[in-house]
């Protein structure tokens, strides 16, 4: 069956998702090589980027993050229409053009739906390369502004659930911080299935891992953690903690269980250049044990005590 890469309209919970309801999500976190557009006409367009090759951009700068479905041949049909596509004809709006998709598990062949260079002079860059990102976020490459409209979501609301699995559970940093009072509304414990804890940033401070979340698409793997209500305020606090604008974490949006319901797009981070496993620094790995613990279920501590004992 074909695979697919979307990155606009029909990514997961997104005013077209609904003609891939017969779909198979294979990833949600997964990219490509190249720049992101703003068409201006409510949905974006992919330039791949034709200098690059197979290995790995060096940030998330030159990628453009999206979803990876496999569809039936009628169902490509259907996305062919939508997206003015016919082989071989010379006027189409989008060409479909076959890419190597990057996931957390590896790198995989799909179709794409792309403009060519010179329809895109004009057009608004999208400098982080996320559609999702761009409608539902505050602008993670700029500094707030009183009175931005980027302070709001799409729909008009300004706060974000956000799920900390990490050192962010805890406290005691945040009051050290003086921050304490933005992270006050905590909703409950987050369940994220289909992914697995792992330490793959390797810090420069200190040459230690960090924490992040890995999409393994199986379904006994658990992250576990605190689901935040923020407020602009709280997600650029974030945007600084986590290193966003220099390329070390990046915002992205899962679907979690919560109080036993399953609650779409929460706002969390993963580490953007994942390398192989490194033991945390022992300050580190109290700090989310300290946030952990009597929240989480208790065989979950158990392997977060476990892990952090890599």
């Amino acid at each position: 069956m074909p695979r697919v890469f979307v990155y606009g309209t029909l990514r997961r919970h997104e005013p077209n998702a609904i003609r891939l309801n017969e779909a198979i999500w294979l990833a949600r976190q997964a990219w490509v090589s190249g720049r992101l557009y703003d068409t201006g006409y409510g949905y974006p367009a992919l330039v791949l980027d034709v200098r690059s090759d197979r290995s790995s951009a060096s940030s998330h700068r030159g990628r453009v993050y999206g979803e990876l479905v496999e569809v039936s041949e009628n169902a490509l049909a259907a996305l062919d229409a939508l997206e003015g596509y016919a082989e071989g004809r010379r006027d189409n709006h989008y060409d479909r053009v076959s890419v190597c998709v990057h996931t957390d598990t590896g790198e995989t062949e799909a179709f794409a739906y792309v403009y060519p260079e010179e329809r895109a002079t004009g057009l608004k860059p999208i400098a982080f390369g996320d559609w999702k990102v761009y409608r539902h976020l505050p602008d993670p490459t700029k500094e707030a502004s009183a009175g931005s409209a980027t302070d709001r979501q799409a729909d008009g609301s300004d706060t974000w659930l956000y799920f900390a699995y990490g050192s962010c559970m805890d406290d005691r940093r945040f009051e050290a911080e003086g921050v304490r009072e933005l992270f006050r509304d905590v909703v409950g414990r987050g369940v994220l299935r289909g992914y697995t804890l792992a330490f793959t940033r390797r810090s420069q401070e200190d040459g230690r891992g960090r924490a992040d979340i890995v999409e393994t698409g199986a379904p006994h793997d658990v992250v576990e953690g605190k689901v935040y209500r923020i407020g602009r305020e709280a997600l650029d606090y974030l945007y600084k903690r986590e290193g966003v604008r220099g390329g070390a974490y990046r915002p992205t949006f899962v679907d979690l269980e919560i109080g036993g319901e399953t609650v779409a797009d929460v706002v969390t981070f993963t580490v953007v250049e994942k390398g192989p496993e490194t033991p945390p620094p022992p300050h580190y790995a109290e700090e989310i044990l300290r946030g952990a613990r009597g929240f989480v279920s208790e065989k979950y501590y158990e392997f977060l005590f476990n892990k952090c004992r890599i």
